[in-house]
């Protein structure tokens, strides 16, 4: 290593193959950047600037100061026996000009950092204002310094004409800018398109974790503590506004400001990919880019389209068509006959082309029941939740006029019911569902013929009798056990109730008005509801039980309640 050492001799300077210069250290003071001069760079051994001279050493590519330069200094890979070079900035750079490399850069880094002819001016005293303009025009602007200057278009002759717009210049809509107090504004939900940012932020109280931050002291003993917290507080700070920048660039990636495209788009999947599918996959919107989802959700609804035209096309084939052209025939004549239909319900609503509202004709009319006609099948293929049915669900879907996605949705209601208490009753599946009551009943119906739900059909009916019979055995067996039980008054209150009511007095006559009853086939509430209360006449019965109207001729019924009675008197 190479001495340091200021006061070196010639001899010494002669071994380190250093130029015999003899100028003294003194000399170099006059290299010495004055607070004007354009610093090149950092000599990387001192860490001083390079002004005016520095030295190039060939093999490391290094800038080094004349200072460490002379004192032979070595650092990194550097040798002071390295080959080298003198560098300078006190020379002419361009021909005809009497301006130095120096004041080129001074020039340069003084219009970057003003901007400003007359701040630059100063800068340079032994120039005129005129004669810095004309030098950066003439050698800069015009390109006469250097023919790698680039080259500025210039002005054609001929300007080039202007083609009008052939279309009218509206506002820019994207982002939107809504007029103030309209509804569209307020469904922006407080976003400021000229700003392209929202007055209620996300996470609008993230600022509150450094809002009350203060200065630690140095002498604070808790310094290092205190610093690592708040350092932690505002690491904590800084992810809250990264998580709400990501959200929005979302917004704006997406789109999503954008009110009417936003539910238009939606809605365009509504048959071929369907609601609840494209909700699920709009949550992994935030990790696609824009373009890529979107081909993502176009190439799902195309595949839904397919699925509805070969729905479409098995359901012809169902009714025997087997070509294109005999379906297009069989869509348009079926087309005619439904437009058909609905021109004769019109015209048989006009009171004049009636028969039936003439007064003056002379026509019996009929005596008939009048039948409640029922609705045309509805098309449901293609629709919703289509692809999702069974073949006895679709025919009765399209029977009862019920969409696929509404049948579906009404069925998981009922089988939740049926989950949640092990039955459903028709009068609690009218509540939940909440639609017409025709439909209800077959939908009801066809559940449970399907086995998905099960009526109200499990629970045991027991006569009042019956009842009795069971708290007399109960009491007997407490009273002849060795420690016996005190009764409470619900049980007892119970027991004198049936005593009370009760019409059968043992098993045998219960039996045999059980075995009566159950000939007649009736259900088993109606069998308790009789057994219990013991109507007289078949009227009574049937204002008591109005299920048994129509279902029973009175002189049947009166045989059965005269039996009842009967076995009732002979009882012992």
């Amino acid at each position: 290593m190479a001495n340091t050492n200021t006061d070196l001799t010639e001899e010494d300077a002669a071994d380190l193959q250093f130029p015999k210069d003899k100028q003294s250290s003194a000399a170099y003071q006059k290299a010495k950047i004055s607070d004007k001069n354009v610093v090149i760079g950092r000599c990387p051994n001192c860490f001083s600037e390079l002004v005016l001279r520095y030295v190039f050493c060939e093999p490391c590519k290094l800038h080094i100061c004349l200072e460490c330069f002379a004192n032979g200094a070595e650092f990194r890979d550097h040798k002071n026996d390295h080959d080298y070079r003198i560098l300078t900035t006190n020379f002419v750079l361009f021909d005809n000009s009497d301006w130095t490399a120096e004041e080129e850069l001074k020039l340069l880094e003084s219009l970057q950092f003003y901007g400003n002819w007359n701040l630059v001016a100063l800068d340079f005293p032994n120039r005129t204002l005129s004669e810095i303009k004309e030098h950066y025009e003439y050698f800069y602007l015009d390109g006469y310094g250097s023919k790698q200057m680039p080259v500025h278009k210039k002005e054609l002759v001929i300007p080039e004409p202007i083609i009008p717009y052939n279309i009218q210049i509206t506002d820019s809509e994207d982002p939107p800018r809504y007029a103030p107090n309209t509804i569209g504004y307020q469904s922006l939900a407080g976003y400021n398109p000229p700003r392209g940012d929202f007055e209620n932020e996300y996470d609008k109280n993230a600022e509150d974790l450094v809002a009350s931050l203060e200065t630690i002291d140095l002498d604070d003993p808790y310094y290092e503590t205190l610093t690592d917290l708040q350092y932690a507080i505002t690491q904590s700070y800084n992810n809250r506004l990264r998580e709400r920048q990501r959200r929005k660039s979302i917004i704006a990636q997406h789109g999503l400001l954008l009110l009417r495209k936003t539910f238009t788009w939606l809605h365009r999947y509504d048959l071929s990919i369907t609601r609840s599918v494209c909700e699920k996959f709009l949550r992994f919107m935030p990790l696609c880019d824009p373009t890529k989802f979107e081909m993502l959700m176009e190439g799902m609804h195309r595949t839904g389209e397919l699925k509805i035209y070969i729905e479409r096309l098995l359901s012809l084939r169902r009714m025997g068509i087997t070509t294109m052209a005999e379906g297009r025939m069989f869509l348009k004549l079926n087309q005619i006959h439904q437009e058909n239909k609905q021109h004769i319900k019109m015209f048989r609503t006009k009171p004049q082309y009636n028969w039936k509202n003439n007064k003056n004709a002379n026509v019996i009319l009929p005596k008939f029941s009048r039948k409640r006609t029922l609705g045309a099948p509805l098309d449901i293929v293609g629709l919703p939740g289509f692809d999702k049915l069974t073949e006895k669900e679709k025919e009765m879907c399209s029977n009862t006029r019920l969409v696929p996605a509404t049948y579906l949705e009404l069925k998981d209601t009922l089988i939740a019911e049926y989950m949640k208490f092990g039955h459903v009753k028709l009068q609690k599946a009218r509540n939940l569902l909440k639609i017409d009551v025709n439909k209800t009943r077959k939908l009801y119906d066809f559940l449970v013929a399907e086995g998905y739900i099960k009526k109200f059909e499990n629970a045991e009916t027991l006569l009042i009798s019956e009842v009795h019979m069971l708290l007399e055995h109960r009491k007997a067996q407490n009273e002849s056990a060795e420690d016996e039980q005190e009764f409470s008054d619900v049980f007892m209150k119970t027991l004198t109730y049936t005593d009370r009511f009760r019409k059968f007095k043992n098993k045998e006559t219960i039996s045999a008005v059980r075995n009566l009853l159950n000939q007649k086939k009736l259900h088993k509430f109606e069998l308790a509801a009789i057994a219990n209360l013991c109507p007289e006449t078949a009227e009574e019965a049937k204002s008591l039980i109005p299920s048994l109207e129509g279902r029973f001729e009175d002189d049947e019924l009166q045989a059965v309640l005269d039996d009842i009675q009967t076995k009732r008197s002979i009882q012992y």
